[in-house]
């Protein structure tokens, strides 16, 4: 198990990392930032480090709209120093992720300094990149270590605040599909870990008034179940125990603006609208009883290859290639096959009902949402009313997941 030690999140954050970087004879380093972090916290950062006298060099990324993409990562490894030293990532998930991705990919390492509560991965292996137009999850590293000063994350923006608050209780949507995934698809599945999550989750939704606020209890709160959440990913080696059905969807909608060269919005606030709509289809699920369900099953046949390529092409135009690797699984899967998984959801039937029992219905989602001041509609998100759909209808091909999503095309259960 990897250790990220230590995790600080309060005042006084940079007093933190130079007690650590003395202790750990680290004397050279990377800051990357961009234009919002470096003055928000980085520049003051790297006026600690010199004044320590330190070799600090910073790469600022410039622009309002950066993605954890191909060209912000070359931009770092161009723009970074030469032999040893110790990365930085100074802001939110997207420089984070591209610290992740150079450092692992240059064999350093990296230390962690947060500057909002807007995500959950500064704990996390995984560094979600757009390559050619699609988003792929490349296993990297942790941090050494995860300093997040307290006061810079109160002053961040209510939009990045409201943000990791849709990111962390995504996860309750994220926790169903993973229980489903493991009776019908034999996911892999940590209980355990299942259950920390669960907890991450309980102990923010009660903030949501304060995160709403952003009061530094709220925002405290919301950075422990993030970090926390992040560490649930560490422990199993993938994102399974934080990413389903909700987080699909937004990655489709960011993808389809990107391609699109439209600006995108930040994707912790998508998957907490995504959620609300993934939680109806749940209440859709819990609708339906045995009878109705063995009748739907009976109904079922198994969707045709070319068909569902040719959907896939409908969503994805010219990645389609790649986003059919992802669903070989499905894509190959035989008649016997179908049949089988057919007979796992009769079985499962009451369980399945147990899991979306245990989902909350949409509106008091949504309502946790507001509180925290993250969007709760479409038009709120800047979407159009008809890309709302799409996100479901391909979203789910982009993991070889299965999700309520997967469950809802056998059933025939439409979204909405």
């Amino acid at each position: 198990m990897t250790k990220i030690d230590p995790i600080y999140v309060g005042k006084d954050a940079i007093s933190h990392l130079l007690e650590y970087v003395a202790a750990k004879s680290l004397n050279r380093f990377c800051i990357v930032a961009d234009e919002n972090t470096f003055p928000a916290l980085g520049g003051r950062v790297e006026a600690a480090l010199k004044a320590k006298g330190h070799d600090v060099t910073s790469v600022v990324l410039e622009g309002h709209n950066i993605h954890t993409d191909e060209h912000e990562c070359m931009q770092v490894f161009i723009r970074a120093p030469l032999g040893p030293c110790t990365f930085i990532a100074v802001g939110s998930g997207t420089i984070t992720d591209i610290t992740r991705f150079v450092s692992h990919r240059t064999g350093r390492s990296f230390i962690g300094m947060p500057t909002a509560p807007s995500v959950d991965g500064f704990t996390s292996i995984g560094a979600p990149i757009i390559l050619a137009g699609v988003k792929t999850t490349i296993l990297c590293q942790a941090p050494l270590a995860v300093f997040a000063d307290l006061e810079t994350l109160a002053s961040a923006p209510q939009a990045l605040i409201g943000a990791g608050f849709g990111d962390m209780i995504g996860k309750i949507t994220s926790l169903a599909d993973w229980k489903m995934g493991s009776l019908l698809w034999d996911e892999p599945y940590d209980a355990a870990i299942a259950a920390r999550s669960q907890a991450a989750i309980d102990s923010v939704v009660k903030y949501a008034d304060s995160i709403g606020q952003r009061s530094e209890e709220g925002v405290r709160a919301l950075m422990d179940a993030l970090i926390e959440s992040g560490l649930c990913m560490l422990d199993f080696g993938t994102s399974r125990p934080a990413s389903g059905a909700e987080h699909h969807a937004s990655h489709y909608w960011e993808m389809k603006r990107l391609k699109e060269g439209r600006v995108t919005q930040f994707h912790g606030a998508q998957v907490g609208y995504a959620l609300t709509l993934v939680a109806a289809q749940y209440a859709r699920i819990r609708d339906i009883n045995r009878s109705d369900a063995m009748n739907r099953l009976e109904a079922a046949a198994l969707p045709d290859r070319q068909a569902e390529v040719d959907n896939i092409r409908s969503g994805y135009g010219d990645m389609v290639d790649n986003i059919a690797k992802e669903h070989l699984a499905f894509l190959n899967l035989s008649e016997e096959g179908f049949d089988q998984l057919k007979h796992k959801i009769a079985d499962h039937w009451g369980d399945i009902q147990d899991i979306a029992a245990r989902v909350p219905l949409p509106e008091v989602i949504a309502a946790a949402l507001d509180k925290a001041g993250a969007p709760t509609t479409w038009q709120s998100l800047g979407l159009d009313e008809d890309e709302v759909q799409p996100g479901f209808q391909y979203g789910h091909y982009l993991r070889n997941r299965f999700t309520v999503l997967k469950l809802s095309r056998i059933l025939d259960v439409p979204l909405g």
